[in-house]
Parts: structure tokens; C-alpha cells; sequence
């Protein structure tokens, strides 16, 4: 009922348009799909904007082809102020006590980052911006992550606090390689007990 063909000028019309000449049951044939996106009432309908979710949730839907949705906890403090939203690309930090430390009886702490150039699909319930929304403070961020990042995840909160870095639009074309090439040679000092140390990533 939400469906119907409308004319529309030959030279305007866009390649990807569904035409009554090439899908005549198209108004039958799209029944039960699902928007990727907002549609407004009387936009013409892109099959790419379309999930054919064939009895399967939304999530699962959405989700490339050997991909894992997998939620973590967030908050205010870990999550960027809530400034991170779905789509938005992240990196995962790991925030915990250093072994060696640990072992000889003092109080010391390492970070790492333990994914990179990760999808946000969506925060809590929120799988896209509503409303005008700009900031979304959310309890629960869930990432795609192939399946070995998902084990990697799974086991990091475990071992301490998880804090998610938002990326720039410009960086995320990126790859992991690329930047453990950018971070080689690049020192870290590290001030314990007035002593300076300095630490190169590898």
C-alpha cells in the first residue's frame, strides 16, 4: 500500500530507478523489504536503498557477508562524550594493569589499541542519526568486526577497560598496515618514578 508507479521525466530518470518496463511486479516483488534509509513520499525507490531481509532481523541483514555484529559496554568517558554515531569509524583501545608491574609490586597501567578503522553499526538501540540527533550517549556500542576481531574483542574485556577512539572522515580510508607504517619509529616516553624510558611501537 505504500507502493506505486508514477511517471517521471525519461531524462531525469536515473539508471538505477526500478522501471515498469524492465520489473512490471515490482510493487509486489518489494513487499516486505526493509529501508536502509529514510524514504520520503514520493521519491523514486532505489533497490540499493532496499534490505530483502527474507525473515531475518534488521542487524543481520545489514551485515556484509562474513561479518560480526558484537556489542560492547560504553559510556560518556570511553565512548568520545557520545560524540561517536552509527557509521562513524573507530578504534578500540585497551586500557589495562601492566603484568611486570603488577608482579614487582607496583601500580602501573598500559594502554594498546587493539583494532583500527572499526564500523560502528549502531549505539544502544540507535542504528542511524534521528531527529536532528548530533550526540547519542549510549550504554552499548555494536561493532562489525570479522570473526577473528570479534575473539580479539571478546577477550580484551576481559582483561580491562575498553575505550573507542573516533576516527577523522579522512582517515578512514586507511588500513592497519598503512598506519603501523606511519606509527613506525615514532617513540613513547614513559615517566615512572622519575625515571624517562622511551618506547618505539612495533
Amino acid at each position: 500500500a505504500d507502493l506505486q508507479w508514477q511517471t517521471w521525466p525519461a531524462a531525469a530518470a536515473g539508471p538505477h530507478f526500478i522501471r515498469k518496463t524492465e520489473k512490471p511486479n515490482a510493487v509486489n516483488d518489494l513487499v516486505g523489504s526493509l529501508a536502509r534509509s529514510p524514504l520520503v513520499s514520493g521519491e523514486p525507490i532505489r533497490e540499493a536503498k532496499l534490505i530483502k531481509t527474507n525473515g531475518s532481523g534488521f542487524m543481520a541483514a545489514i551485515l556484509p557477508s562474513g561479518m560480526r555484529a558484537v556489542s560492547t559496554e560504553i559510556s560518556p568517558e570511553t565512548g568520545a562524550g557520545g560524540f561517536i554515531l552509527p557509521n562513524d569509524h573507530v578504534d578500540v583501545i585497551l586500557s589495562r594493569r601492566d603484568r611486570e608491574e603488577k608482579a614487582s609490586g607496583q601500580d602501573g597501567f598500559v594502554s594498546e589499541t587493539i583494532l583500527t578503522n572499526i564500523r560502528v553499526l549502531a549505539i544502544d538501540q540507535a542504528i542511524e542519526e534521528k531527529g536532528g540527533q548530533k550526540v547519542v550517549v549510549g550504554k552499548t556500542a555494536t561493532l562489525e568486526l570479522s570473526p577473528r576481531q570479534a575473539e580479539t574483542l571478546a577477550l580484551a574485556r576481559q582483561l580491562g577497560t575498553l575505550s573507542l577512539a573516533l576516527r577523522s572522515l579522512a582517515d578512514g580510508s586507511k588500513s592497519e598496515t598503512e598506519e603501523k607504517a606511519e606509527r613506525r619509529g615514532v617513540g613513547i616516553n614513559t615517566v615512572r618514578f622519575g625515571v624517562t624510558t622511551t618506547t618505539t611501537p612495533r
